[in-house]
């Protein structure tokens, strides 16, 4: 079953394909043809996963094309990293789409979502099986158009078109670097692939090519200081983006930390750097959170945060408690989002100061949200406890007790804004007499209770409970070795301290939240400064708006008018001559290049327009054009 590894990603690039060329023909079925090519990437996955479970590791290579002396290939890596990822993606984002059939069930172009949806996983898949950076780069951009289409799919709205610019640019950002990060590794190491990274002799070259590639994470994964797209990123639709923050495209910025991590960890100064990035964001996400009133940014700076904390551990060295913690964090964030777009189907609002005692009206909903905020928050047993202790234990072994602190009180603030989030929606009584909230469909509440039971489940492979099985896995350590490794890594200081932080939050919450008395503003007012910092999110967008987007835009505009001042100068100065260069310079710009952007966008909806024609639905036209065909066929033959 290894051999058919390839076909993993080519089962929904085959939905992608058929919904998108036929989607008017499918209509409805478009929902079942991406699920099925899902859920069979899914089925294909687990043989592949119990190979490397029992100590396989699968490397196979093509030829595809020679860069002077070097030739570039391209195939697949099955390790135990690609393998947690593999399944991650297949299965959240098969329970994803499922969702999705009823969240989406009256939008009119519920085919074409479903074809995006499609290519997004095939994009992850193929990078999550990729064997080195040139293919993984590839799916990397292919991603960045998916999450581009998706975050705008509904472009009516003018915040869904500009959400959907700010995610595609910002995130170019981190990938030119990503992109310079690849070309200066291969000029200075010769090699590209995966399997060569413990090889290589590190290097001031080296290193600048491991900061370098660093620059992806930092905008795939909304790191500090690239962070601002996600939080818009959530004017796409609720499956969209849960698909983004649990299975796909900020995923794979701390894949690519992880799958680089022999290469980062020959550098103090880039591990630190990934440190302190990773540390940021974990606190300034997480301090962000506690003012928002949107339902989905308050899941948005949550996500932001989290993977902070990942990127943090594997800044530390903690490889296992990075990839224990993506692993976790997909279930119960997916969990989390789906919950969140199960009360806006069922109250039409994302507003949580008009929600309130939702919990009777969405049962489902709600028990299923309850246990995914307790797994985030680190409530023992579940599996957030179990990842996030990780990350605090590889933080306190560290040594780097500022660090160590930093992300327990971030544990501590994930925890109040959460059940600040639960309490305002789901207890205490209506808040909005507008509001008249119903349960969601079967189809929409099935894939939430699956995902609860893994938001319990799936972190105890790696808990001292089965000898930290999971981490083990990761490092390809024998079985034999995890007591052993299991007794180095519980820390009943850090466990108790971290348990401590998430019961703080959660009573705070209670004692703000839940109470008839108006605490929660009496604390505003005691804290107003802090409220503002918060509630202004550090005023970054304002400050990237003065420092940055307008002063390119002014520049812009000077160029502009400088052309034209020039034509005028020319034409006071010098006369015809001039002014007619200057003209010819001018109209090259507006119709040469300008027009024949504007020309290919006009001769695509020509041709579309013709071909549509073509299209008649009825078999005895499509007859007749084979007959002509061969006809013009067979008279090109007799010419010759």
């Amino acid at each position: 079953m290894i051999e058919y590894t390839p076909l993993i990603p080519l089962l929904p690039l085959a939905a992608f394909t058929i919904n998108i060329l036929f989607g008017r023909y499918v209509r409805r079925a478009a929902s079942w043809i991406s699920i099925l090519a899902s859920a069979g990437a899914c089925v294909l996955s687990y043989p592949a996963i119990l190979a490397v479970a029992q100590g396989g590791h699968f490397l196979k290579s093509w030829h595809w094309l020679t860069l002077g002396n070097y030739k570039l290939q391209f195939g697949y890596l099955l390790d135990p990293l690609s393998a947690t990822l593999l399944f991650v993606v297949t299965l959240v984002g098969t329970l994803i789409q499922i969702y999705s059939v009823g969240y989406m069930h009256e939008d009119p172009r519920f085919s074409r979502f479903f074809a995006y949806l499609s290519l997004f996983m095939s994009a992850m898949l193929t990078l999550v099986i990729s064997n080195n950076y040139i293919q993984f780069f590839m799916a990397w951009e292919v991603m960045g158009l998916c999450s581009y289409l998706l975050i705008g799919f509904w472009f009516e709205k003018d915040s869904a078109a500009n959400a959907a610019r700010k995610a595609f640019l910002t995130t170019r950002v981190g990938d030119v670097g990503f992109f310079l990060g690849i070309l200066t590794l291969f000029v200075a190491a010769g090699t590209l692939n995966f399997a060569d990274l413990e090889s290589i002799q590190p290097g001031p070259a080296v290193l600048a090519a491991a900061l370098l590639i660093f620059c992806g994470t930092i905008g795939k994964s909304a790191q500090f200081p690239l962070h601002v797209w996600l939080p818009d990123a959530m004017e796409g639709p609720t499956p969209v983006s849960a698909l983004i923050h649990a299975a796909t495209m900020v995923a794979a910025g701390v894949f690519l930390v992880a799958r680089s991590f022999v290469l980062f960890a020959r550098f103090p100064l880039c591990m630190g750097m990934i440190t302190i990035i990773g540390t940021i964001t974990a606190f300034m996400a997480a301090f962000i959170a506690l003012s928002a009133t949107d339902i989905k940014k308050v899941l948005a700076y949550s996500t932001i945060s989290q993977l902070g904390f990942m990127v943090t551990a594997l800044g530390l060295g903690g490889l296992s408690a990075g990839a224990f913690h993506l692993m976790t964090h997909a279930f119960f964030k997916a969990l989390l989002f789906l919950g969140a777009g199960s009360v806006i189907h069922g109250t039409g609002t994302q507003d949580i100061r008009q929600m309130g005692g939702l919990f009777k009206k969405m049962k489902h909903t709600g028990a299923t949200f309850l246990i995914a905020a307790l797994a985030i928050a680190g409530v023992p047993p579940l599996s957030g406890f179990w990842s996030k202790d990780e990350i605090l234990v590889t933080a306190f072994n560290s040594g780097n007790f500022l660090v160590y602190g930093i992300l327990t009180f971030t544990a501590f603030m994930t925890s109040f804004y959460m059940f600040r989030l639960v309490f305002l929606t789901f207890f205490g009584t209506p808040r909005d007499s507008h509001v008249h909230a119903h349960e969601s469909p079967a189809v929409m509440t099935g894939p939430l209770w699956i995902l609860a039971l893994g938001s319990i489940a799936v972190g105890l492979p790696g808990s001292p409970w089965m000898h930290h099985w999971f981490q083990n896995f990761i490092h390809g350590r024998a079985a034999a070795e995890g007591a052993h490794h299991a007794e180095e890594t519980l820390n009943l200081t850090v466990m108790g301290a971290s348990i401590a932080a998430g019961l703080a939050g959660i009573l705070l919450a209670a004692w703000m939240y839940l109470g008839k008395q108006k605490r929660s503003e009496w604390i505003l007012q005691k804290f107003r400064p802090l409220y503002e910092l918060s509630a202004n999110k550090f005023w970054f967008d304002e400050i990237y708006a003065a420092w940055i987007v307008r002063p390119f835009q002014t520049f812009a505009q000077f160029l502009f008018d400088f052309d034209q001042r020039v034509i005028d100068g020319a034409v006071n100065q010098t006369g015809f001559a001039t002014l007619f260069a200057s003209r010819i310079q001018m109209g090259f710009d507006k119709y040469i290049i300008d027009g024949g952007v504007n020309f290919m966008g006009l001769f695509t909806q020509f041709f579309s327009r013709a071909l549509r024609r073509i299209q008649t639905g009825f078999i005895q036209h499509y007859l007749l054009f084979v007959f002509l065909s061969i006809l013009l066929f067979i008279f090109i033959e007799l010419r010759q």
